[in-house]
């Protein structure tokens, strides 16, 4: 058995009823309400006093909640998501089960018409689906590309790891080993182009000095517009 009710600066409250519950407990989670779990032999009345003992507590917590989420991208119905080759599409129907389809330029989310996507589990679900197809299309492209490139500027490198990296789009080890990362398939197909040509120029100038800059700017000129623009891009989907 639940309650919600909304209280100033503090939102929507849910009150639980439970049995596994020992004493009246407060949580404060990402995209979810602040939920209060109830004992069954506690009064609704204690749930909301002990809520008002806590009240600072649970205001300096939504906040912290709050920065947390401002890094998350949020996945609705309504959102636009694209990876190189296909389109992310929420398909809510009359099911008990959450499934996910990759077909030719889509990624299709099925799941009950009343779960909320909101949660934690949903999102999480989501980005399995993305991952899967970013790793799919990765696979198909970028040896190719990177081998086409190569051969058109006259780099030599030794082998290709494919990566789901949080901060690095690329990176090129000292016997020139090279890293793409999967999330590179969000990128317009002219940043993809540089990201490869920044790696393959690390195998002839290891830092990033002027040698090594002018290297890329030779190969491919205005590349200080490209890393401007791939500024804008995050190498991760939080």
């Amino acid at each position: 058995m639940s309650n919600r009710t909304n209280i100033a600066n503090l939102g929507e409250i849910n009150f639980v009823k439970s049995k596994l519950a020992k004493k009246i407990s407060i949580s404060v989670r990402p995209f979810m309400p602040v939920r209060v779990s109830v004992p069954y032999y506690s009064s609704m009345k204690a749930a909301e006093s002990f809520v008002m003992e806590k009240y600072d507590w649970i205001v300096q917590s939504r906040l912290r909640v709050e920065a947390r989420e401002k890094r998350f991208t949020i996945f609705k119905e309504e959102t636009k998501f694209e990876t190189k080759s296909h389109s992310l599409i929420f398909n809510p129907k009359n099911t008990e089960k959450v499934s996910i389809a990759i077909n030719p330029g889509k990624i299709i989310i099925q799941y009950p018409e009343n779960v909320l996507l909101e949660q934690k589990v949903m999102q999480d679900f989501i980005r399995k689906g993305i991952l899967e197809t970013l790793k799919i299309e990765a696979k198909e492209y970028l040896p190719g590309r990177l081998k086409e490139l190569a051969q058109n500027y006259g780099f030599k490198y030794q082998k290709l790891t494919l990566r789901n990296n949080k901060t690095r789009w690329g990176s090129c080890s000292w016997d020139n080993n090279i890293n793409l990362n999967i999330h590179l398939m969000r990128l317009p197909d002219w940043l993809i182009d540089y990201v490869i040509i920044h790696e393959l120029c690390h195998t002839v100038e290891k830092n990033h000095g002027s040698r090594f800059w002018n290297l890329v700017e030779k190969v491919l000129p205005n590349s200080k517009t490209a890393d401007k623009k791939l500024k804008i891009y995050n190498p991760h989907i939080y």
